[in-house]
């Protein structure tokens, strides 16, 4: 596995979480729950980049996602091993080394946990938006016929095209949020994309993407809001996002 320098650069936001943070299935989660009626057997799991909760722009984005009516549960698959949010834009950090110490068996148990937990507490339908390396678990947990709909921006360790045509297979709803500068998933990575799941296929009606014109990998969690592209990237993923679970969770 490898990631890119951007997967470790961006900006921390400012802002109070109005979440919390709690165990699920014996998982540390921050979740967030809208302050209105909401159905209670839907959930939205939030799957970091590499960050992980920690990250204060994660939670607020989960926030953001309880105001427009889902409840959020963002979901520690680092097992307390996030990267610091020191190390962002460090470029002395060996993020080779720790992506080699958080491969699948390390990292997909605990969101197993999490969903079985929540399961049990009567969930039914399942949304997941994933960002960077979450975007590889979108995809993993479409595969295994989890999710009722499914997101990713900038999504990385996607194998190209492999995991498209596997995709397509599930039938499952698909958004996924692009950018312009994406070692992770370039812009031949998009195009295929729109070629195997869009056209004229028939499952063309369940994919979107959306194409965010001077944004880089890292843009819809870690963006520079102070850069009006990068603003209009981060606020247009989030909204076509919010859009895309409304009409298919």
């Amino acid at each position: 596995m490898s990631l890119c320098s951007h997967c470790i650069s961006g900006v921390r936001y400012e802002g109070t979480p109005e979440g919390k943070i709690e165990l699920i299935g014996g998982v540390t989660c921050y979740t967030a729950t809208p302050t209105i009626n909401y159905p209670t057997d839907k959930v939205v799991l939030l799957l970091p980049e590499v960050f992980g909760i920690e990250l204060e722009n994660t939670k607020l984005l989960a926030d953001d996602f309880a105001r427009n009516g889902f409840k959020v549960v963002a979901i520690d698959y680092f097992n307390g091993e996030a990267i610091s949010t020191e190390a962002m834009n460090d470029p002395t950090f060996d993020w080779m080394a720790w992506i080699g110490e958080h491969g699948a068996g390390v990292t997909r148990p605990p969101l197993d946990k999490v969903i079985a937990a929540l399961k049990v507490e009567g969930v039914k339908d399942f949304a997941a938006t994933g960002y960077c390396f979450g975007g590889r678990y979108v995809f993993d947990l479409a595969f295994d016929r989890v999710l009722k709909v499914a997101a990713v921006a900038h999504p990385s360790l996607l194998k190209v095209p492999e995991d498209l045509h596997k995709f397509k297979e599930t039938k499952t709803p698909l958004l996924i949020n692009s950018c312009t500068v994406d070692q992770q998933f370039p812009h031949a990575s998009q195009e295929k994309a729109d070629e195997i799941l869009g056209g004229g296929s028939a499952t063309a009606e369940l994919y979107r993407r959306e194409y965010f014109e001077g944004c880089a990998h890292g843009f819809a969690v870690r963006g520079d809001p102070t850069i009006p592209a990068i603003k209009a990237g981060k606020e247009g993923s989030f909204k076509a996002t919010v859009e895309f679970f409304l009409k298919y969770l």
